[in-house]
């Protein structure tokens, strides 16, 4: 009788185990991780309170910050990321058109205006004759940067580029009464090229990286009406998945559009 019944005892341990060792395993299984890449600075800080969001939906979110615009589509195409998030779709068109990436977008983030900075002016119009002004190098923003000096009225552009998916480029400046002398950069280099240059058209994230606050600080804006408004992209072959919904909800939440709010002040204005 004490045989059986330590049997007994032991087949109920081994049946509380087994059920222990499941749920544990379900619990893993519904805390899915997914690697998102973005640029360091607000997009990261951003995304810190997406993770905070989504890890209650059981949605594991690890960012993985970069310092380019390069490298986030890269590492996306190669599997290195799940998704990403710091471009717009004019960006995502010509990287697609270029590259072949079958990537797509699933939802919208932010809108952060464009802003032309410097050192010594107050306006565009206070650009000197041949001035140096300095842009970003890659179609897309260096398109948004042209027609935000067109804007200004300190060039003109030829008819039918900067819109409808033609970008402009500096031979399409048809009028440049000030003689004013493009300079192609990269992105992340224009802050620091500031001293060199009378002004410089520089994205909100690295503005705001090199200490520039863009309500405050830049001589003129893009229009918060911009089609320019940036999305969280993943690679089309996963744009119906279960996890693209969850981390697309996160984002769009209410804490993320508060935190814009009273951290960013207008410089990153929620798109959702």
């Amino acid at each position: 009788m004490k045989t059986l019944s330590f049997a007994k005892t032991l087949s109920a341990a081994m049946v509380v185990a087994t059920f222990g060792v499941m749920a544990a395993g379900n619990a893993v299984a519904q805390e899915q991780t997914v690697r998102v890449g973005t640029v360091s600075g607000p997009d990261a800080e951003v995304w810190q309170v997406v993770q905070k969001v989504a890890k209650r939906n059981g949605l594991n979110v690890k960012v993985v910050e970069f310092n380019d615009y390069v490298q986030p589509n890269a590492a996306l195409d190669a599997g290195d990321l799940d998704a990403n998030s710091f471009q717009h779709q004019p960006y995502l068109d010509s990287q697609v058109k270029q590259r072949g990436y079958k990537m797509v977008s699933v939802g919208y983030t932010y809108i952060s205006p464009l802003g032309m900075y410097a050192q010594k002016l107050k306006s565009p119009k206070d650009l000197p004759q041949g001035a140096k002004v300095a842009v970003p190098n890659d179609p897309s923003n260096e398109n948004r940067a042209l027609l935000l000096l067109a804007a200004q009225g300190v060039i003109k552009l030829k008819p039918g580029v900067g819109t409808n998916g033609v970008n402009a480029t500096p031979l399409d400046v048809a009028e440049n009464p000030k003689k004013l002398k493009i300079v192609e950069l990269d992105a992340a280099q224009l802050a620091r090229a500031l001293p060199d240059v009378s002004a410089a058209v520089i994205n909100t994230n690295y503005a705001l990286a090199a200490g520039l606050q863009p309500t405050k600080d830049a001589i003129a804006m893009e229009d918060t009406r911009s089609p320019y408004a940036n999305i969280i992209v993943v690679r089309a072959q996963d744009k119906d998945k279960p996890w693209v919904k969850k981390l697309v909800a996160a984002y769009q939440s209410e804490d993320v559009r508060q935190f814009m709010k009273e951290k960013y002040k207008g410089a990153m204005v929620p798109s959702f």
